[in-house]
């Protein structure tokens, strides 16, 4: 029973993400065709065949049975529905075909464009509502690498400070794994090690690998100290206490949290351990409960390293609204050099609905409505990017007609221009089969 209704919280979720992003998408090209004068037949959510909806004016507002996406059905322009009937007629004032190529232009991008816009109000507005924290970089100090973990194969050590990415210095944490650094060029991370500075390249091939929490995160520096204890936990009973200090486990010298976790949760019976508390140097042998839990907590973020809270006002909030959506549309697009390239698997980076249905469950369920937000944000500039590719009868295939005949002052021949699409169709269609089968295989594989 969990499972369905884990399912349908899954698909609740990607549903009202997509929905956003396709009736957005197809504002921007309905506001268009209509600030130009062009009869609109249909704005459709979904595709067809047609469930329900309403016919007010000259328009059909309309929701379709298949919910991957959505259209607007303009007079006089070849398009998703193959019809060539008017082309038999003489042009008429409403109909696309009659606007001067410019028009045309501005209505085919105007979904991208709002998608783009989109991204940028949503970010804007978390900006203005949640503000943004950054972990300042010079207070994170030594970190801690497991052995055979992705940061140990790459080359990093425990006991390197962080200091910069790609050969400049930053100053904020959060700056290390940004989008735009990386899917960058000859990513590399600048450290202190034993002393003297070092560099650490990442090989393209290993950014495959780097899951949701990331290359290194915070809990890679947290030291070895309890905040607080479980009241009733086998800690508690032992005597343990908030504030405690581990310096080692079983015989092991321990100066990390995850050092510690790690050696709590592969120990087989009792955990002998050693506390340094207000000086004094304390033993213990504690046995975990059921699940091998100890009732120990980790160290707050906030209490251990330097945190800059930003609250913006709501020009400010544009600007970073902005600054956000260039740097995610700077990652995607050089996720995407990369991948074509072959510097990273295809296979490893290319998702479709049920990986995108994945990563905007786990986002919501990660970071609530923020999370969310953030996701869609992100999924609306990679739907504009992945419009404007120039494959007919995505939005960018229609802008490769009409910029060849801006250039040459002649349309492309209907026939042509009906072969290609059909070309187009059948190529989204393997690509969605594609992307499918192989979340599938990733997923159950």
């Amino acid at each position: 029973m969990e499972w369905i209704l884990g399912l349908l919280s899954t698909l609740a979720i990607f549903a009202a993400a997509l929905l956003i992003l396709v009736f957005f998408h197809e504002l921007g090209h309905f506001l268009a065709a209509k600030l130009f004068g062009m009869r609109v037949e249909r704005f459709s959510l979904g595709f067809p065949p047609r469930i329900f909806g309403i016919k007010k004016g000259e328009t059909d507002y309309c929701i379709g049975a298949t919910p991957l996406g959505g259209y607007v059905k303009i007079s006089g322009m070849i398009d998703e529905s193959m019809d060539t009937e008017y082309l038999e007629e003489e042009p008429k004032p409403w109909e696309f075909r009659s606007k001067p190529v410019w028009q045309r232009i501005v209505v085919i991008t105007a979904g991208v464009i709002f998608n783009m816009i989109l991204a940028v109000f949503i970010y804007a507005g978390l900006a203005y509502s949640t503000g943004e924290t950054k972990i300042r970089l010079d207070s994170v100090n030594s970190i801690y690498v497991s052995e055979e973990s992705l940061a140990d194969q790459i080359g990093f050590q425990t006991g390197d400070k962080l200091i910069g990415v790609n050969g400049e210095e930053v100053a904020y944490f959060n700056d290390l794994f940004a989008p735009e650094i990386m899917t960058s060029s000859d990513l590399s991370y600048m450290v202190m090690r034993s002393g003297r500075q070092a560099t650490v390249p990442v090989p393209d091939s290993m950014l495959n690998e780097i899951g949701q929490d990331g290359l290194i995160s915070l809990a890679n520096a947290m030291p070895s100290s309890i905040s607080r204890v479980q009241p009733g936990s086998p800690a508690e009973e032992a005597g343990l206490k908030g504030g405690d200090i581990i310096a080692s486990i079983n015989g092991q010298s321990v100066r990390y949290w995850p050092e510690a976790v790690q050696l709590i949760s592969t120990s087989e019976d009792s955990v002998s351990m050693t506390i340094n508390r207000e000086g004094e140097t304390l033993a213990f042998s504690i046995m975990p409960n059921a699940n091998n839990k100890l009732g120990i907590y980790a160290p707050n973020p906030d209490s251990l390293f330097a945190i800059d809270r930003f609250k913006y006002g709501l020009f400010e909030s544009l600007g970073v609204g902005v600054q956000r959506s260039n740097a995610t549309l700077t990652g995607i697009v050089q996720g995407f050099s990369k991948m074509f390239s072959g510097d990273i698997a295809v296979r490893e980076s290319l998702g479709g609905p049920v990986a995108i249905a994945n990563v905007t469950k786990e986002a919501t369920d990660r970071g609530g409505w923020v999370g969310f937000w953030n996701i869609t944000a992100f999924l609306s500039i990679t739907l504009a990017i992945m419009n404007i590719l120039p494959i007919p009868v995505l939005d960018g295939g229609h802008l490769m007609f009409l910029i060849y005949e801006g250039i040459t002052r002649r349309e492309p021949s209907p026939k042509v221009r009906m072969w290609l699409q059909q070309i187009g169709f059948l190529l989204i269609i393997a690509l969605f089969i594609f992307v499918t089968f192989n979340d599938i295989l990733r997923q159950f594989g």
